[in-house]
């Protein structure tokens, strides 16, 4: 049996927002759980900032966050029903392309947050 893939996303980034809508819809990864990290109740790590981090991936006992949480998620798409989902899955089965374009889509994120009069504190 395979293990239940949870991923937690900020839910007030529009980029998060559009890839998790993505995965949910889109990736016929079948043992997916898409969560939004500011909907309360939701279980994070005890210490876990997703605001410096980046998004989070539990994976059975293993967590998974930012460039590798997206580059383990992107590895386990086949077939996606969607163009853009392709590309990204393709950019992002790279570890090193994942490890060098994740810190801007960081910096993508806070910005476009400030600009929206978001809060980049999650919990």
């Amino acid at each position: 049996m395979e293990n239940k893939l949870i991923f937690i996303y900020d839910g007030e980034c529009p980029f998060c927002n559009q890839f998790a809508e993505l995965l949910e819809l889109k990736s016929n990864i079948p043992n997916i759980i898409i969560k939004d990290a500011r909907d309360k109740p939701i279980e994070i790590p005890k210490g876990y900032d997703i605001d410096t981090n980046g998004a989070l991936l539990v994976n059975g006992e293993d967590l998974l966050s930012g460039a590798s949480a997206i580059n383990f998620i992107c590895a386990q798409i086949e077939n996606p029903s969607d163009p853009l989902l392709n590309i990204l899955s393709i950019v992002f089965n790279s570890r090193k392309r994942a490890v060098f374009i994740f810190p801007f889509l960081l910096i993508l994120r806070r910005t476009t947050l400030f600009f929206k009069g978001v809060s980049r504190k999650i919990l």
